[in-house]
């Protein structure tokens, strides 16, 4: 079906398309037993899609990245798809609107997306409220869907008050999220990659660990990184993570290449972050370098061009726990995750 609407849904304005496919969606799973059509029609229940990573349970490793979900709003319409954890954000202590549209933009030759965004969101306090209001619901208990927050920091916000920004966000946010991930790789806000480099890195995390220390239970923290690192950085985000005893890695978020794309000039010379088959090889490599050199010490989320169930056994073999999608979801439509669980079920003896 959604290879029939996808060429109509194409035609237009790639933002506006996205509330009007989320929009019905939640209207589709308030009519009556259009949730439970849902779940027939996407989900897969199997107990040996099950996973254990940094000390939770996952229903299955196939998860929806941080992006699509900035305010929370379709934890219940995305778990109901079959998604086996929902990352929401990327959130900022007060709301923002973003850059100015057009933001987002399709590549169909390269099957690929360019987004500059900006943290567009409506401020933590709104993101909290909702999942709070989520987990209370009769939906929640059903689902048992695991939930990170992707945090970040206002794009008015200085480097050196960054971490402030951190700690607001995380501190809102902990007594409703199972996971964080630290988002410090967007290219869509001023500065904000600088503080992938090693000193305000760390700086950053261990002032997060402390803070989860002082709680009764810690939250896993993870670390989302570029996939235009070089290989010594990425030697820098392994000692970082192993020093700072963060529980895991995020590979990749979007990239500012654009070597090899086909698209006409015009489209590849926006400005922003790219995702989807671009990505595919190059968060690959990312991944099996970081399992490597780590020699598997710590957990991965594996993200970045997973368009086919090939490419997410790709990112598995290549030693990510789970992975995640965002634009092979867009591209290939909500059956993708279905496949995908299935194709990890065939590899189970």
């Amino acid at each position: 079906m959604y290879r029939l609407i996808k060429p109509l849904l194409f035609l237009f304005d790639p933002e506006k398309v996205h509330y009007f496919v989320t929009r019905n969606l939640k209207r589709f799973n308030r009519f009556p037993g259009g949730a439970a059509a849902s779940k027939m029609i996407w989900d897969i229940q199997d107990s040996r899609l099950e996973k254990e990573v940094f000390g939770l349970k996952f229903k299955n490793p196939v998860g929806l990245a941080a992006g699509f979900d900035k305010n929370g709003e379709l934890i219940s319409e995305m778990a109901n798809m079959g998604f086996g954890f929902i990352e929401v954000g990327t959130v900022t202590p007060l709301p923002q609107p973003g850059n100015p549209k057009p933001r987002m933009f399709r590549l169909p030759a390269d099957s690929a997306l360019i987004n500059r965004m900006g943290f567009n969101n409506l401020g933590v306090d709104a993101l909290a409220d909702r999942i709070a209001d989520y987990r209370k619901s009769p939906a929640s208990q059903q689902q048992k869907v695991i939930i990170g927050g992707n945090i970040g920091k206002n794009k008015n916000t200085p480097n050196e008050d960054a971490v402030n920004d951190y700690i607001k966000c995380f501190d809102r946010l902990f007594d409703v999220v199972d996971y964080f991930v630290v988002n410090v790789s967007s290219p869509n806000t001023p500065g904000l990659r600088a503080l992938q480099e090693k000193e305000p890195l760390m700086q950053l995390l261990n002032t997060l660990q402390q803070r989860n220390a002082k709680n009764d239970i810690s939250r896993p923290i993870l670390l989302k990184i570029a996939p235009d690192l070089t290989n010594e950085q990425l030697d820098d985000i392994v000692e970082i993570v192993q020093q700072t005893n963060i529980a895991g890695v995020i590979a990749t978020n979007t990239t500012i290449s654009r070597e090899g794309l086909v698209s006409e000039e015009a489209l590849k010379n926006e400005m922003g972050g790219l995702s989807g088959k671009p990505l595919t090889q190059r968060s690959t490599e990312v991944i099996r370098y970081i399992h490597e050199k780590s020699n598997g010490s710590f957990p991965i989320i594996g993200v970045g061009g997973i368009h086919s169930e090939q490419d997410a056994l790709d990112k598995i073999q290549a030693g990510a726990s789970l992975i995640q999608l965002y634009t092979g979801f867009i591209y290939e439509g909500p059956g993708l995750i279905k496949k995908i669980n299935k194709a990890i079920l065939s590899t189970l003896h």
